[in-house]
């Protein structure tokens, strides 16, 4: 069985034990999560898709981490001006471990 699921704008497909980085979800580790916004689920059998979500279906996850993402250096530049700009960004993250998707 899997599942796509929508967190933070983006999508996501999901199966019992996969290890997902998100955005930094503000709960401490060791909660429990529940992705409500489903838009696509499989049994194995059959493929149900959502309009734009799925009602019946639940997928929980369990918060491991939290952490900051790779280093994405900006540089701006623009060539004859002496303009040089130089940052860097780190995202927050949360680690989750998806503990089960079911039909309710």
């Amino acid at each position: 069985m899997y599942a796509v699921v929508e967190w933070g704008g983006k999508q996501y497909k999901v199966e019992e034990g996969a290890v997902l980085d998100l955005e930094r979800i503000p709960s401490e580790v060791g909660e429990e999560i529940v992705f409500d916004k489903v838009l696509m689920f499989s049994d194995g059998e059959k493929i149900y898709v959502g309009n734009p979500y799925i009602p019946d279906v639940e997928v929980k996850a369990q918060i491991k981490e939290h952490k900051k993402g790779k280093k994405v250096i900006i540089f701006k530049y623009r060539r004859r001006h002496k303009y040089r700009v130089k940052r860097g960004h780190r995202q927050n993250l949360s680690r989750v471990e998806i503990s089960s998707v079911a039909k309710k």
